[in-house]
């Protein structure tokens, strides 16, 4: 899959989580789920980890479980079983080494990578958590378009920094924007948000661009859903900071 083509995606995807937030909690955490499936479906082969299926099925209850989590969680702070979840999702990867009949080959990177791949699973949550928050709908609609605009700006011909720093300030433009015109936001908080939308996305462009495994379907839907899913956690941190 090309890097146009996988931004195009990833900007979709953004927008459908705005679309998801403005509809109602049930739809966004729905959403959320199917993305941390996605992810956890191509994480093992984005990393080439030797266990995949293990892999994906623990990775896949860590998402799904903290979307769970925070959503069934009454009263804030909303995140505060997202711990627990992480945690039982590491007993979990230890367990599912233990059942590998494969000699428990590369058992260092098979163990990071699936720890990695859960927190990465686990962020999307934070997308569920914002939009609980009073005024989280349009900090949701706000991030979400903030990183849907700064993922269609990385298939400009601009390498470089020059093409991270045009990335950043473009998805900052585009939450200043979206800050004016939501409710509950307003210009400096959008822009704020869309400057760390930005740095993020182009941080992930150069860290996951030139791998050869993109060239597998599973390994490019998992990386063109990732900015996505880390973005989650993200939006609700600077949220809590920005909006309260």
């Amino acid at each position: 899959m090309s890097l146009t083509t996988r931004a195009v995606w990833t900007a979709f995807v953004a927008t459908l989580i705005a679309v998801a937030a403005y509809v109602g909690e049930t739809p966004l955490a729905a959403f959320c789920a199917v993305l941390a499936v996605v992810v956890a479906f191509g994480w093992p082969v984005l990393l080439g980890l030797p266990s995949r299926p293990g892999a994906s099925v623990v990775i896949g209850v860590g998402g799904v479980g903290a979307v769970a989590a925070i959503t069934f969680t009454r009263g804030e702070p909303f995140l505060r079983e997202l711990p627990a979840v992480v945690a039982l999702s590491i007993l979990l990867a230890f367990v599912s080494e233990l059942l590998r009949t494969d000699g428990r080959e590369r058992l260092l990177e098979s163990v990071s990578g699936v720890v990695a791949g859960t927190l990465v699973v686990a962020s999307v949550a934070g997308w569920v958590a914002s939009g609980r928050t009073s005024g989280g709908t349009g900090l949701v609609i706000t991030g979400a378009l903030a990183l849907a605009v700064g993922s269609a700006v990385v298939v400009l011909p601009i390498s470089g920094w020059i093409g991270a720093f045009v990335t950043v300030g473009v998805a900052a433009g585009a939450g200043a924007g979206a800050g004016a015109l939501v409710p509950g936001m307003d210009v400096v908080a959008g822009a704020l948000l869309g400057l760390a939308v930005g740095v993020l996305v182009a941080s992930l462009h150069v860290l996951f661009d030139r791998l050869r495994a993109l060239r597998k379907l599973p390994a490019a839907l998992a990386a063109l859903v990732l900015p996505v899913t880390v973005t989650g956690i993200l939006v609700y941190v600077v949220g809590r900071v920005l909006v309260g």
